[in-house]
């Protein structure tokens, strides 16, 4: 059966949709920095600001799919549970995201 014919996966799926456009709009934001060579703390800000957002979504993508799978992406059947080994770990690579958040906050002046 397609995932379309359970309402309840589909709206989990938008979601996810929702959340991984909101990381894609980040990161294109922080390479626009880059490109339009805007100063230091503004690049540092927009870095941050998609580290945190990326990290977020990934993990909840992970965990979301692996529910969404009726848990058998933690067996080796599938590769859903190395994605999520993955995201667990691209969470803290850089620092994670409470790390960036504080990175924000502080160059915002909090």
């Amino acid at each position: 059966m397609p995932i379309g014919s359970f309402q309840a996966l589909k709206h989990r799926a938008a979601k996810l949709y929702v959340e991984l456009e909101l990381a894609r709009s980040a990161v294109m934001n922080a390479a626009r920095a880059l490109d339009e060579g805007r100063d230091d703390a503004a690049v540092a800000r927009a870095a941050s600001i998609a580290k945190a957002r990326c990290s977020d979504t990934f993990v909840l993508i992970g965990n979301e799919a692996v529910q969404m799978h009726g848990g058998i992406g933690m067996t080796d059947e599938h590769d859903i549970g190395f994605f999520l080994k993955r995201a667990r770990a691209a969470e803290m690579t850089f620092g994670d995201a409470a790390w960036h958040r504080d990175r924000v906050a502080g160059l915002d002046g909090y």
